[in-house]
């Protein structure tokens, strides 16, 4: 079952209907899938990780050429200003922004060079875990584009599809050298003992936000977490496998092309309250500048 749109939107600087026509058959990042986009966590009013976010947004932007706000804390309050028009306090935020202008069937004129589209919606059940199937040279690891989040997401949306189809979750996306490189949407781990492995961004896979808390924030005594290169066979000889994103948290995989994967789930659980507890000090320290200013 999918998500719940909440009934307003953010379209530049204006809190607008969601059914309010915005946007324009000229605009070539609605033809193209020209931008830049991304999926941010609602946590008691607070948009967890937001620098982060528009971190990866500015970076992926300046790659594809979209230009983008140069004010991120203006951006940041006219969010909030969504989210409090919905009432969206615990919820999925997704941020996008369309590049307007650079192709033959751009038109008419608006003034701007892009737009900014934000909406909420209610935050998805993923379940108690996954089963995902291999897509052979899902990711192009030597591409100058690998890892950057844009518009275009038909592909990935295609494969998911395809997998549900057969009665199962997300797809595992390899690299042209056979390597893992992610989920259509999600970053992937092994636990071997407590030793935690993600594959590299040089495997092609996208710096996922919970990807990057988990590498550079999270400790958990005894357990170790770092990159390398990963294949198919690592996964499914490793003690447990889990995948990560801004909706899911840290959630375990029980199958892989119908082979069950995995004997514990001990390593996953241990990161996800490392993580829980991180989500809830960001929140804090966040809500209580709030208060603040």
């Amino acid at each position: 079952m999918g998500v719940v749109l909440h009934r307003f939107i953010l379209h530049n600087e204006s809190i607008r209907e969601a059914s309010d026509a915005v946007l324009s058959p000229g605009q070539v990042g609605l033809l193209s899938g020209w931008g830049v986009f991304t999926t941010l966590r609602v946590t008691e009013g607070v948009l967890f990780a937001f620098e982060r976010h528009w971190a990866r947004i500015k970076r992926d932007a300046a790659a594809f050429r979209v230009p983008i706000p140069e004010d991120p804390e203006r951006v940041r309050r006219k969010l909030l200003d969504l989210v409090e028009a919905n009432g969206a306090y615990n919820a999925t935020l997704r941020l996008a922004i369309l590049r307007n202008t650079g192709s033959m069937w751009a038109g008419p004129p608006t003034g701007r060079a892009s737009d900014l589209l934000a909406l909420t919606a209610s935050s998805k059940e993923w379940g108690d875990g996954v089963r995902l199937a291999y897509v052979a040279n899902g990711r192009h690891a030597a591409s100058p584009f690998a890892g950057t989040k844009i518009l275009s997401w038909a592909m990935n949306l295609t494969w998911v599809e395809a997998a549900q189809a057969r009665g199962l979750d997300e797809v595992i996306l390899l690299n042209e050298r056979g390597e893992v490189a992610e989920c259509t949407s999600a970053n992937i781990f092994v636990a071997v003992g407590n030793q935690v492995w993600t594959p590299p961004i040089d495997a092609g896979c996208l710096p996922g936000i919970t990807r990057e808390v988990l590498l550079g924030e999270v400790r958990v005594p005894g357990i170790r977490i770092g990159e390398k290169a990963l294949r198919p066979a690592d996964l499914e000889a490793a003690d447990e496998v889990f995948i990560t994103s801004t909706t899911r948290n840290l959630l375990p995989v029980f199958e892989i092309e119908g082979k069950k994967v995995g004997r514990s789930e001990e390593v996953c659980k241990a990161l996800g309250k490392a993580f829980a507890d991180f989500v809830e000090r960001y929140v804090a320290a966040h809500r209580a500048a709030t208060v603040k200013s």
